[in-house]
């Protein structure tokens, strides 16, 4: 068996793609709870509903749809840099970071002040006036991205940047057709559900094109595809739209924008979640031709770009800079790939371990010959461990197999010890039960 669980000296057989252990149970070495790092931050005592309150009200008041983690789901209190606090005061590692959106840290005091500071002076005025926080935010921004791309319009969510994107491009290139990739996920809106093909986000009406990576598990293109893709599709009239809603913003650590990694400049980039440290903006960014297009009638945003928004996106970059986030991002994602393809090599279950900076994909497998996914009530269990001993993480792909690991930018080595601790000791607890 090639990588896998190692030499045993008690012997195992293989069984219907499944390792099944015989004459000697597994052996544990399971330490009851990793040890996590230090915190010196106190959260504040939880002075809301019950649990119990809270959860009818969920059930009576918030629509289903809304689905939540876990058998007995978090009500979570509050929350500082890498570090969430649930209503009991018990601490976790938030290694999904609010689904990819909280960029800098939680609360980060540097956007908390400035919020603060805004929240007194002004909150909300529309485009038909100017503010200076919107004319200072598209500056900063427009001066990451490489020529032609100097055109922003500022929105409120990362499907509300898809639709105007795919609109705008629809505008002036007079096509319909829009191309997506398998297992994508690229919003909820009515619009934007037509490039998704993820069945729990399909509702059985007709919205239109699309076959329809981050959502499929950090899934990285083979090397020169995006390159020659884009080539095919602007000799045929077409424009490229790069969604950077979760690998924007320094998270692969070795660019600030996912597409630089492959030597390509997109004709209209849209971006979220991290943008704003988890404040609801979002951003498309295109050239001014493409931008002008838009421009033969009236579109309009009541929120998109207020003076509230524009400040926190400001801090955002401004936090990024000055505390090295995407430096820390390629340095301590490789620290944290490189540790969990150990497990990969020890554990027939662990089918791969990929991704880039801080952006991993861990697909978990029966076993690495037939690669079918591990089934979800095992998954599952392994899951509910982790958040036990205090690690969040995220869950996707096609079959759901797949741990999604993209925590705040400002994680630590440390942290990545601890985590990596906590998903190990996980995986002997899911052997054991398998052995039994």
């Amino acid at each position: 068996m090639s990588g896998g669980l190692g030499p045993l000296p008690w012997g195992y057989v293989r069984r219907f793609g499944r390792v099944v252990f015989r004459q000697q149970q597994w052996k544990s070495t399971v330490s009851t709870h990793p040890k996590m790092p230090p915190c010196d931050f106190v959260p504040e005592k939880y002075k809301s509903y019950p649990y119990e309150r809270i959860q009818k009200i969920r059930e009576q008041n918030i629509s289903p749809s809304l689905r939540m983690y876990y058998k007995k789901p978090l009500l979570l209190h509050q929350g500082h840099m890498q570090w969430l606090f649930d209503y009991e005061g018990r601490r976790y590692l938030d290694l999904f970071a609010g689904i990819v959106t909280v960029s800098v840290g939680h609360c980060h005091p540097k956007v908390t002040v400035a919020t603060q500071k805004q929240l007194a002076r002004l909150w909300h005025t529309t485009n038909i006036y100017m503010h200076p926080s919107i004319h200072e935010y598209a500056e900063k921004l427009a001066s990451l991205f490489p020529d032609p791309l100097k055109v922003i319009y500022l929105t409120n969510s990362g499907s509300e940047a898809n639709d105007l994107a795919m609109f705008m491009a629809r505008l002036h290139t007079h096509n319909f057709d829009i191309i997506s990739f398998r297992g994508s996920y690229h919003g909820g809106s009515p619009y934007t559900l037509g490039l998704t093909s993820i069945g729990p986000y399909k509702h059985g009406v007709a919205n239109g094109f699309g076959c329809s990576t981050g959502v499929n598990g950090a899934v990285q293109y083979p090397r020169s595809f995006l390159k020659e893709a884009y080539q095919l599709v602007q000799e045929r009239g077409g424009v490229c739209i790069s969604d950077e809603v979760q690998t924007g913003f320094g998270r692969t650590g070795s660019h600030f924008w996912g597409f630089q990694t492959h030597d390509v400049v997109p004709d209209i980039v849209t971006l979220a979640k991290g943008i704003g440290n988890g404040f609801p903006m979002a951003a498309v960014v295109t050239t001014k031709e493409i931008a002008n297009s838009l421009a033969q009638n009236l579109h309009f945003n009541t929120f998109g770009g207020s003076p509230l928004a524009c400040v926190v996106g400001a801090a955002v970059l401004d936090a990024i800079e000055e505390d090295g986030l995407q430096k820390n991002s390629r340095d301590v994602g490789t620290y944290m790939l490189l540790e969990l393809a150990k497990l990969r090599d020890k554990f027939e279950i662990v089918g791969d371990v990929r991704g880039k900076g801080l952006m991993i994909g861990v697909e978990m497998v029966t076993d690495k010959h037939s690669r079918h996914p591990l089934p979800a009530e095992e998954i599952n269990q392994i899951w509910e461990d982790c958040k036990d001993m205090g690690v969040l993480l995220g869950r996707g792909g096609l079959y759901n197999q797949t741990f999604r690991i993209k925590p705040p930018m400002c994680i630590t080595k440390k942290d990545v010890d601890f985590a990596v601790e906590v998903f190990h000791t996980a995986l002997q607890r899911h052997m054991e039960r398998a052995a039994k």
